[in-house]
C-alpha cells in the first residue's frame, strides 16, 4: 500500500507581495495564495507576521497544520541573524510554525534559478540584495539596509530619482529632462511641487515612489540624458554585486549563472541589460546572466520539498505548475 503523501509550506515574502504555497511531497499544489507585502523591515514585524499567517491559514483551510512535514519561509528584510531570530520568536506561538526554515528571500530566488553548485543571485525589486554561494558551502551575503550599508537600487530608489530629478528641473537647479512631465502623467498632479507639498503633508503617500520606475525606463528608452544616467547607475549597482560576490569567492574566472530577478529585471530593460552585460564582461568575464521570471515562490517550494526527501519527479511537477504565476493573475487572488 502506498502511504500518503504528506504536506509541506513555501512562503516567499517581498516587499510588494507574500506568496504562500502548499503543496503535497508528490509536487502536487494543492493551494496558492497571495497577498501584500511582508518584508519586516519595510512593513514591521508585526504586520509581516500578521500578513504571512491570514495567507497561510488560508491555504491551509481546514488541513491540520501538524500534518506539514517542512515549512520554509523566505522573506526580504531578513538579512541579519538578529531579524531571522526575532522573526522566529515571533511566530513561535503559531501551530503552522514549529520547525519552519526562517532565511532571506535571496534563497528561494536562486533555487527558482539553478540548482548550480556555484552561482551568484541579484535581486532587483523595491530595493536590491545579492547572494553568491560556492561549491564548497562557502556564501557571500550583504547586510542590505540601505543607504547605512551603502546600498542604492531597485524600484523604490529608481521612483525617488524620478522624483528628484523632476523637482530638480522644474524649478531650475537641474537639467531639463522629460521626466517632468512624465511624473506629471504618472502621478496625475499639476506640478511637482504640489505633489511635494501633498507627499509632506500626508495628504498623499509617500513612503515609496517604486511604482514610478517604469518611468524612468520609458524616459531613457526615448533617449533622455537624465534618465540615462540613472538606468546606468542601476546597472552599475547590480555589477558591483557580482563583482563582489565572484572577488570573495574567488569565482572571476567561473562559468558561474548570474540570477537577475525582481520586478525590475523582470521589467527586461533593454539599456540596463546592455550595461549589466557590459560590466559582467569586464569584472565576470565568464559569468552568465540569466533573468528568473518564474515566482521566487518555485525557489522556496523546491527548498521545501527537498527537504521533505521528495523525490526528482515531484520536484519536476512543482516546477511545472509554479513557473508562472498566470493562475493567480486570472483570480481575484492577486493584490496589487
Amino acid at each position: 500500500m502506498t502511504a500518503p503523501a504528506g504536506l509541506v509550506l513555501a512562503v516567499d515574502g517581498g516587499g510588494s507581495k507574500t506568496d504562500v504555497v502548499l503543496l503535497d511531497t508528490t509536487g502536487v499544489v494543492l493551494a496558492w495564495e497571495r497577498g501584500p507585502g511582508s518584508s519586516p523591515q519595510i512593513d514591521g514585524l508585526d504586520v509581516s507576521v500578521r500578513v504571512i499567517d491570514d495567507l497561510v491559514r488560508r491555504a491551509l483551510g481546514d488541513r491540520d497544520p501538524r500534518d506539514l512535514a517542512e515549512v520554509g519561509l523566505y522573506l526580504s528584510g531578513l538579512d541579519l541573524a538578529e531579524e531571522i531570530a526575532a522573526f522566529r520568536d515571533a511566530i513561535s506561538a503559531l501551530p503552522w510554525a514549529d520547525g519552519a526554515v526562517i532565511e532571506n528571500d535571496l534563497h528561494a530566488l536562486l533555487r527558482a534559478g539553478t540548482d548550480a553548485p556555484d552561482a551568484i543571485a541579484v535581486i532587483c525589486g523595491t530595493g536590491m540584495n545579492a547572494i553568491g554561494i560556492r561549491a564548497d558551502g562557502a556564501e557571500v551575503r550583504f547586510p542590505a539596509l540601505g543607504p547605512l550599508s551603502g546600498d542604492w537600487g531597485g524600484g523604490a530608489e529608481l521612483g525617488d530619482a524620478v522624483v528628484w530629478h523632476a523637482a530638480r528641473a522644474e524649478d531650475g537647479r537641474g537639467p531639463q529632462t522629460a521626466l517632468v512631465d512624465l511624473l506629471l502623467d504618472a502621478a496625475g498632479t499639476p506640478t511637482v511641487a504640489a505633489l511635494i507639498e501633498d507627499v509632506h503633508l500626508g495628504r498623499r503617500p509617500g513612503q515609496s515612489f517604486a511604482t514610478l520606475a517604469p518611468v524612468l525606463f520609458e524616459a531613457a528608452a526615448a533617449g533622455d540624458a537624465v534618465a540615462r544616467v540613472v538606468v546606468q547607475q542601476q546597472a552599475d549597482e547590480v555589477v558591483a554585486f557580482v563583482r563582489a560576490c565572484v572577488t570573495r569567492l574567488d569565482l572571476r574566472e567561473a562559468d558561474v549563472p548570474v540570477l537577475f530577478g525582481g520586478g525590475v529585471a523582470r521589467g527586461r530593460d533593454p539599456l540596463l541589460l546592455d550595461g549589466i552585460r557590459a560590466g559582467l564582461r569586464e569584472h565576470a568575464p565568464a559569468a552568465r546572466l540569466e533573468i528568473v521570471d518564474a515566482p521566487p515562490v518555485l525557489g522556496a517550494a523546491l527548498l521545501v520539498l527537498e527537504a521533505a526527501g521528495a523525490d526528482s519527479a515531484a520536484r519536476e511537477r512543482a516546477r511545472a505548475e509554479l513557473s508562472s504565476d498566470l493562475r493567480l493573475v486570472r483570480t481575484p487572488l492577486v493584490a496589487g
